[in-house]
């Protein structure tokens, strides 16, 4: 069983635009307004004429690290402090303004923070009018004297537009005019409001060009506020008013006195283009700009203002003018409107003036002010919201839906979105340094709405009437004024008072009463005198038929010219056509070369980013390149400073093995000659003794043995020597610097031995004469020395604790102070021999032949007759040896 299918209402198909795939991006214009106070921080810098840079004011970090980050932006125009309204008119509205009157639609709005500008831009003061009543001017001027009268074009109430004949339209401006319950639009010759007078100055005005002849056309302006997501008429007369109290019948308030009912809030509606309108909405037919203006300021004062911390009059609502321009072709006389509903081209500029995005944190917003706040951030986040996804659509080709319904404002206007006319934004900014964080979020919002392509509106379909009938017809009525007056004929002007003349100008007729039958008389009167009147008729239309004729060759003669012009018009047009292809084929080929250049372009920048690189990259490589440089330069002077300084250790190490050789010889030397002194006394006793066993007689008594007379320690020794290491002689310097007798002369040095040093309790201490003794260096103790010397304690790899001494110049600098260069470095180290048992004196059972390698050194005596001394940075071994002469035992 088949179940039966519930009945649908059926959709509606959609409307066919005509397809037109050229498309323009959406044009974005900066406007920077100056700042309040001159000596405050601004945060923009115009770059140019196209490009702003923003920089983050003091106090404020953008990246993790701590530095600032300077960012720019590149919009269509930016427009300085110092551009006028004149100058942003021109740029921004009077495109739009053209395209309106030429039947095409308009959309611009002003987008910025609280307080950037936005009402002063699109509204103006006195003297210097902003985009709308520039916008209102140029169109009255373009179209004023092809305007329709009153109330020949009338508006329905679904977003379209209706033609009256000049009959009805009578008839309806009478009604209106007498009916006191509809609202009489306001007069241009009324006196203006002061605070709207002399917005514009007469030589600041524009005209259209190439405006249509041969049609008529009106102006309907309506005026309505977006406040808190709900759409409010401010050009109802109730609107006042709307906001009461409810009572009940007992003459008693239903809620409280602080309860109000809401105005009543319009609704968007689409018509039968899918095109969203304002349902319910009053459209006020206005005849000037003064007119226009007047009716616009009637609304604002109505609309939604408050005193913020940041703004004295903070817009809190968002404000669409809007300016419909209905226009309809003249019939083919050029006399009257056709009467043709389909052949009424509505088009509309939409001006709307968004409220400004704040935190409730700096305007101090409270109660009503924070909800207020809350519904416009939440509609201009929703807007950000459709334009990224309008974006990523476009150059991702997803096809995503875009949220027009979340907001009044994007359904409203998601026609222009979609391709039904040119969509333009002004962003104001204010350059104080306190606004930088909103600034930002703007900036980056513009950015990414340059980057929406909005389909070009195609042109409207011409009428197939003959161009110029406008100014025949007034030709023709002129003509034919002329002609008459000079015949003394009547003209339209005073047609009844010519036609009484004509009946005046006619012979009386006599009196036509009939007393008697048999009257002879009075009846041939009568005919006679109608035959004259007859005759006198017949007369003056022979004239006018002359006259006629007359007039008719004239228009026979006028529209042969009007052929032959019209067949050098359809050359003209065959001419006109071809130059059309010829100029098709080169928009198609600057097309071809538009996209070659952005190819090209986008390449350059490639190779410029390229290039970029490649600059940072050889600069880094230079940079490395130089430090390496430096840095060999510095090992080579290092280099050879060590060279010099070796050569000066192996001249003093050399010395030094000369001095210890020389040494080494002389002790030798005496001992050898103690050993022969004590050879040669043995040997004298020896002889002595064989002496006197071979003299005769009573032995003596032998002589009494007396001890050998030693040599002196003077004879002994060849030359006087000191316990401790003789200093390396001043003859013989490697480097000036390096001289060890300047330590014990004249000179002062700076003793600094920090505070941490350990006691050691070495015999052998380094004592430095004349010496200034420190635990921390000053400017006072270097300016009093020459030399400077640094003790410094170290553990050594086995252990034990190694003092270094490390030397250096003090010199004078530029500036007045002191330096120290450092030359020498000695280094002082103790050693402790392991002792497994105590070993004998080598005076004790040692055979006397042998190296004394070990009772030499365990002899205490002998220790303490020994020194050694190592040169700092030295592998050689020790430098000096002293060996003190040990003393002799008695036998």
């Amino acid at each position: 069983m088949n179940r039966q299918a519930k009945g649908r209402t059926p959709r509606r198909p959609p409307h066919k635009k005509p397809s037109n795939n050229q498309k323009d991006p959406v044009g974005v214009y900066c406007r920077v307004r100056p700042l309040g106070v001159e000596d405050e921080e601004c945060c923009i810098e115009v770059i140019s004429g196209t490009t702003i840079q923003l920089h983050a004011p003091e106090g404020f970090k953008t990246n993790r690290n701590g530095e600032y980050k300077e960012t720019q932006y590149s919009f269509k125009k930016v427009f300085g402090v110092s551009t006028s309204q004149m100058e942003l008119f021109e740029f921004v509205a009077k495109p739009l303004v053209d395209d309106l009157i030429h039947g095409k639609n308009g959309l611009l709005f002003t987008y910025g923070v609280t307080g950037s500008g936005k009402t002063f831009t699109m509204t103006g003061s006195p003297g210097q009018g902003g985009l709308l009543p520039r916008s209102l001017d140029m169109i009255f001027n373009s179209i004023g004297p092809y305007q329709a009268k009153r109330y020949v074009f009338k508006t329905d109430d679904k977003n379209g537009m209706e033609v009256q004949n000049e009959v009805d339209a009578l008839l309806e401006r009478q009604r209106r005019e007498n009916n006191l319950p509809i609202p009489k639009t306001p007069s241009s010759r009324q006196k203006l409001d002061p605070e709207i007078a002399d917005m514009i100055k007469p030589e600041d005005a524009y005209k259209a060009d190439d405006v249509d002849e041969d049609s008529s056309y009106s102006v309907f302006v309506s005026y309505i506020e977006i406040y808190n997501n709900y759409i409010y008429d401010l050009l109802e007369e109730n609107q006042e008013d709307a906001i009461k109290p409810k009572w009940n019948g007992g003459g008693t308030p239903v809620r409280q006195n602080t309860e109000f009912i809401p105005p009543q809030s319009k609704i968007l509606r689409e018509d039968q283009n899918h095109n969203m309108y304002v349902a319910g909405c009053m459209e006020v037919e206005v005849k000037s700009a003064e007119e226009a203006f007047q009716v616009f300021w009637k609304g604002q004062k109505k609309r939604k203002v408050a005193n913020t911390r940041l703004n004295r009059e903070s817009s809190r609502s968002h404000s669409v003018l809007i300016i419909k321009l209905a226009q309809a072709p003249l019939d083919a006389d050029g006399d009257n409107i056709l009467q043709d509903k389909n052949q009424v081209s509505v088009s509309q500029l939409c001006l709307v003036d968004l409220a400004g995005s704040e935190r409730t944190g700096r305007t101090g917003a409270e109660g009503t002010r924070i909800r207020e706040a809350g519904n416009i951030n939440q509609s201009l986040l929703n807007l950000r919201t459709c334009i990224e996804i309008l974006r990523e659509n476009q150059m991702c080709g997803t096809n995503r839906m875009v949220p027009y319904r979340d907001s009044k404002v994007t359904h409203l206007f998601k026609n222009y979105f979609d391709g039904e006319g040119k969509v333009r934004m002004v962003v104001c900014v204010n350059p104080k340094g306190d606004d930088y964080e909103e600034t930002l979020l703007v900036m980056r919002f513009a950015e990414m709405t340059q980057e929406v392509e909005v389909a070009r509106p195609v042109d409207r379909p011409i009428c197939g009437f003959t161009p110029g009938r406008r100014h025949r017809n007034q030709a023709f009525k002129e003509e034919l004024s002329r002609k008459l007056e000079e015949r003394g004929g009547p003209t339209d002007r005073d047609l009844p008072s010519v036609i009484n003349h004509l009946v005046h100008s006619l012979p009386p007729l006599p009196s036509s009463e009939l007393t008697d039958p048999h009257d002879d008389i009075t009846l041939p009167r009568l005919i006679e005198a109608l035959q004259n009147r007859h005759r006198i008729r017949q007369m003056m239309i022979d004239e006018y038929n002359k006259a006629a004729n007359m007039m008719k060759s004239m228009l026979q003669e006028l529209d042969n010219n009007l052929i032959t012009k019209d067949n050098f018009i359809h050359e003209q047009n065959g001419k006109l056509a071809e130059k059309d292809k010829i100029i098709q084929n080169n928009k198609a080929e600057l097309e071809r070369l538009e996209k070659k250049n952005k190819m090209q372009e986008h390449k350059i920048d490639i190779l410029q980013k390229t290039t970029k690189i490649y600059e940072d990259d050889k600069r880094s490589l230079m940079h490395e390149l130089e430090t390496r440089d430096q840095r060999l330069q510095r090992e080579l002077s290092d280099k050879r400073r060590m060279e010099q300084r070796m050569h000066g250790v192996v001249t003093d190490t050399q010395y030094k093995w000369e001095k210890e050789c020389d040494r080494r010889v002389n002790a030798m030397q005496l001992e050898m000659q103690n050993k022969l002194w004590v050879k040669d006394e043995k040997l004298k006793q020896l002889k002595a003794i064989v002496t006197e066993s071979k003299t005769p007689g009573r032995p003596e008594p032998p002589p009494r043995q007396t001890q050998p007379k030693r040599p002196s320690r003077e004879e002994r020794l060849p030359a006087k020597r000191s316990a401790s290491p003789s200093p390396v002689p001043t003859t013989t310097p490697v480097r000036p610097l390096h001289r060890r007798s300047r330590s014990a002369g004249g000179e002062k040095w700076v003793d600094h031995k920090p505070s941490s040093s350990v006691d050691l309790g070495t015999v052998l201490q380094p004592v430095i004469p004349n010496a200034i003794q420190v635990s921390a260096p000053s400017e006072k103790a270097l300016s009093k020395c020459d030399r400077y010397v640094l003790t410094h304690q170290e553990v050594a790899s086995d252990g034990e604790i190694q003092t270094k001494l490390i030397k250096g110049e003090v010199i004078k600098t530029r500036g007045g102070g002191q330096a120290v260069q450092f030359t020498d470095i000695e280094t002082l180290k103790q050693e402790l021999t392991a002792v497994p048992r105590r070993k004998r004196k080598s005076s004790e059972g040692a055979p006397a032949n042998e190296n004394a390698s070990d009772g030499a050194w365990t002899d205490v005596e002998t220790r303490c007759s020994v020194a050694m001394e190592m040169r700092a940075r030295s592998n050689m071994g020790p430098g000096y040896e002293h060996h003190g002469i040990t003393k002799r035992r008695k036998p």
